[in-house]
């Protein structure tokens, strides 16, 4: 008769079994992953796990990158089919007459859900992209995520329908949404952060193909692109774009 698992070996077979094999590659699964699949246990022992080589470097499961990509190579290479949206924003920025520096906001406003995380998107969204943009436009996307709750009839924003049937008629927002909502309506780029709220909620058509060449002047003009690539550079968000580059080491 077979011995009955200790916790702690229970526990063990239940994190290698979240562990894939990629040929002799362990590649592990991050605890936000886990988190976000509604993964948690504070039971069982700790261990090191199997001693077998792990995934470290480049992703052979991932289309390959550059050794100096751009911002073009990781919308072509990491970014899924939704980054159709950032793009469909950008393209309706332009046909509303919006200065490139919006155009180039509205290109990258949801740039964390598309590719990253998707809880408090404005706030990691900005923070990928402040070293590289202009200030107003890493605080116009960081603050589109609490406006775009709140209706401004001065300019044709209404409260968007698609929230109220996700969220519920009765939803009401966290209070640092609130704080932020007030701090940003009082604000000298308030329009700025209104503008990609105004070109976001009418950029989700199947039917159109958008192609991120169509902004590579905008972007060569308003995006600081490192010469020796993103992630590669040393700045507070190079990490991000490492992680995104490379996002199943090990550690």
């Amino acid at each position: 008769m077979a011995e009955a698992k200790t916790l702690s070996e229970a526990a063990d077979e239940l994190e290698f079994r979240q562990m894939r094999e990629l040929g002799e590659l362990m590649v592990y699964r991050s605890q936000i992953n886990k988190l976000a699949d509604g993964e948690w246990t504070d039971k069982g022992g700790f261990s090191l796990g199997p001693l077998k080589p792990s995934l470290m470097g480049e992703d052979p499961r991932l289309p390959k990158m550059p050794e100096k990509p751009t911002l073009i190579d990781f919308f072509k290479l990491r970014f899924g089919p939704s980054k159709q949206h950032l793009l469909q924003s950008a393209a309706l920025a332009q046909r509303n007459g919006l200065p490139e520096k919006m155009v180039l906001a509205c290109l990258l406003h949801d740039i964390s859900v598309i590719a990253f995380f998707r809880p408090d998107h404005g706030y990691w969204g900005a923070q990928m992209l402040e070293p590289y943009v202009d200030e107003e436009v890493s605080w116009a996307i960081r603050m589109h995520q609490a406006l775009r709750f709140f209706p401004d009839e001065s300019v044709g924003y209404e409260y968007p329908e698609a929230y109220a049937k996700r969220f519920g008629a009765d939803y009401r927002v966290d209070p640092y949404i609130q704080r932020d909502y007030d701090y940003a309506r009082n604000h000298r780029w308030y329009m700025s952060a209104r503008q990609i709220c105004l070109n976001d909620l009418y950029a989700f058509d199947p039917d159109v193909t958008v192609a991120v060449e169509d902004f590579e002047d905008v972007i060569g003009r308003h995006f600081r692109q490192p010469a020796e690539g993103l992630g590669n550079d040393n700045t507070p968000a190079s990490h991000m774009w490492r992680t995104l580059r490379r996002p199943a080491n090990a550690l």
